[in-house]
């Protein structure tokens, strides 16, 4: 003998109408949101695509009417002369950056994976310092930097741009936090088979670490591209200046009203690099930032 089920439709109408509005309530809160993040980037494109009698019009216009690409035009004969181009400026930046994320990942991952699993003397205290360390300002730290590197003959170099960025305490907590989550069981048993330490590092290790050095090339990528204060103290030749300080060099030099739009064209180039690493990594920040990383 078969049962039928007894459905009470009201009751599932109201409870089906209660859901449909608050996830509609939810949508239309989210999109405000993401309106507000939005707008200051939708107002730098038009601003860096307005031409000059557009920027200085009274009452201000967000939105452009006649676009023009002739601010980027007159953004590269700005910055090119016949010593240094403007791609010399993309190639520093470039440079200094992709070296600096590269051994930045490298150096704090080895660092906390050796801390976490081998253990050594003293490793209490290590971790204490890099703690403290989070608790300074980087312009605190900028003098004894400029101290160490001017020792060691640096200044004026790409490696005055590199070397101090390469060991960060919150790069090194971050991974450290991930390396706690490694099962044990894994690595001996690769260990068992024969692997090398930096074999089981590099092969087991990495690539469950992935999102957190996925997550922390981003912001080392972000802070790196965007850093305008270390190129202002360290370097002082043309050739070696990056995107930033060279652009922050033609936004407060004469003529600073002529060069309004070049400026937001500018400020458009510098920014653009950082949001198209972030939507390609964007994935593995989240799961980094939502801790849903490695279970044992």
């Amino acid at each position: 003998m078969t049962t039928k089920a007894v459905y009470k439709p009201h009751r599932f109408k109201l409870r089906l109408h209660r859901l449909t509005f608050s996830r509609f309530m939810l949508y239309l809160l989210l999109t405000v949101l993401v309106v507000i993040a939005g707008l200051p980037l939708f107002a730098m494109v038009c601003r860096s695509l307005m031409p000059l009698d557009e920027l200085y019009i009274y009452p201000p216009r967000l939105i452009v009417h006649k676009p023009t690409l002739r601010n980027f035009s007159d953004l590269l004969t700005s910055l090119s002369s016949s010593t240094v181009p403007f791609t010399r400026y993309i190639f520093n930046s470039l440079f200094t950056t992709v070296v600096t994320v590269l051994a930045s990942v490298m150096v704090c991952c080895m660092g906390a994976y050796g801390l976490v699993k081998h253990k050594p003397a003293g490793s209490g205290v290590i971790f204490a310092v890099v703690v403290a360390a989070l608790s300074f300002s980087t312009h605190v730290t900028q003098i004894p930097n400029y101290l160490v590197v001017n020792k060691l003959g640096l200044v004026n170099s790409y490696w005055a741009l590199i070397i101090p960025k390469i060991a960060v305490a919150y790069n090194f907590f971050l991974v450290k936090q991930f390396c706690e989550q490694l099962p044990d069981s894994i690595l001996e048993a690769a260990r068992i088979d024969g692997a090398k330490e930096f074999k089981v590092f590099w092969t087991i290790a990495m690539p469950l670490l992935k999102p957190a050095w996925t997550t922390l090339a981003v912001f080392s990528f972000v802070n790196n591209w965007n850093d305008y204060f270390s190129p202002l103290i360290f370097i002082s030749s043309n050739a070696l200046k990056t995107l930033p300080l060279a652009l922050q060099t033609l936004a407060g030099g004469a003529g600073v009203v002529a060069r309004a739009g070049t400026v937001g064209a500018a400020t458009f180039l510098t920014t653009v690099p950082s949001i198209l690493v972030f939507a390609i990594m964007r994935g593995k920040v989240m799961e980094t930032m939502s801790f849903s990383g490695i279970k044992s």
